[in-house]
């Protein structure tokens, strides 16, 4: 009697592997090749050792509400500090829009250009976008709050639609200060103690899910109401003629801050600034070299200004510089 034939059962494919923003709450940071927006990439670590030590729920690795909780952790880190939405890899580029309490959707371009609290925050006696620019709103914040940790507390439903309810925490260590609805500059005292406000979002997701729509709720005056439980604050005119991070860094003057929340130094340029700077030196060294053209030829010979050792006029600080003894 043949053999009966059998018949084995048909290969599987193997699962796709997750993509390392799901599965890694840092994997955004690690991206060297992406433009950062003050040239490096920021430091979460103190952050990240808050929400461990003081989180409300630890979601099993791989569970559907970590994957969420880290996609949103990476979205929030290119939100805020890749300067070129085409490094946003936890978004879907040409679909991404976000909405706050019903607003009207935008896209990453009006988030990118004012920044993550300026995009969520309407205006109100506290706080206002309309007089706080990128820097200065997350010297109002992450001044106040040095870190500012955020969990996943449920996910009501998966992929596609993926709604879900957050929790974002801090420590008021340091004084409010922002500018509100009127323009006016508003000081709130520290009071030491935390600030939890709890919101909802409904994200629409692709199949390498990545966002496509965020749509959150919450109530943005719980914070303030936590901020200054008795309602007591100062308010007074902005300095004139001063830019609003100006004006911050001028009533914190002296505060410490994380590297985290400090922002970086000003001399980091954008690409155009950088093509801007090299015009200007070439235009002043052809305007040199002109007036050196212009000299009578008995005329002594004018040094240019120099880095070599010993040229005059070199930056004393600059290797190479030239620096008189005192």
């Amino acid at each position: 009697m043949a053999a009966a034939d059998v018949q084995q059962p048909p290969t599987q494919e193997p699962a796709p592997a997750l993509p390392d923003y799901l599965t890694n709450p840092d994997a955004a940071l690690g991206d060297k090749d992406a433009k950062w927006r003050y040239g490096r990439a920021p430091d979460y670590s103190k952050t990240r050792k808050v929400f461990a030590d003081t989180k409300q729920m630890t979601h099993e690795a791989g569970s559907l509400p970590d994957l969420v909780q880290n996609l949103v952790k990476n979205w929030e880190v290119e939100a805020s500090f890749k300067s070129n939405i085409s490094d946003w890899r936890t978004i879907d580029q040409e679909k991404y829009s976000f909405a706050i309490n019903g607003s009207e959707p935008e896209g990453a371009e009006a988030m990118l250009k004012v920044g993550t609290y300026n995009a969520i925050i309407a205006p109100n006696e506290y706080y206002s976008p309309e007089y706080s620019d990128f820097a200065s709103s997350h010297k109002t914040f992450k001044r106040m709050m040095p870190t500012f940790a955020w969990e996943v507390l449920e996910v009501y439903s998966g992929p596609p639609t993926v709604a879900f309810r957050w929790r974002h925490w801090g420590e008021m260590k340091n004084d409010y200060v922002g500018f509100n609805n009127k323009g006016e500059k508003v000081t709130a005292k520290a009071h030491g103690g935390q600030i939890d406000i709890q919101g909802v979002t409904v994200a629409n997701v692709n199949d390498k899910v990545q966002l496509q729509s965020v749509r959150t709720w919450f109530d943005p005056m719980d914070m303030f109401r936590q901020i200054a439980p008795n309602g007591v604050v100062k308010k007074e005119e902005k300095p004139k003629d001063m830019s609003p991070a100006d004006a911050i860094d001028e009533a914190q003057a002296g505060l410490k801050t994380f590297e985290e929340q400090e922002l970086p130094d000003r001399t980091i340029q954008t690409a155009k600034e950088v093509e801007q700077t090299i015009a200007d030196i070439d235009k002043k060294e052809a305007d040199e070299a002109s007036r050196q053209e212009d000299l009578p030829a008995d005329h002594p010979a004018v040094l240019m200004a120099s880095n070599s050792e010993g040229g005059a006029g070199g930056c004393p600080f600059m290797p190479g510089g030239s620096r008189s003894e005192q």
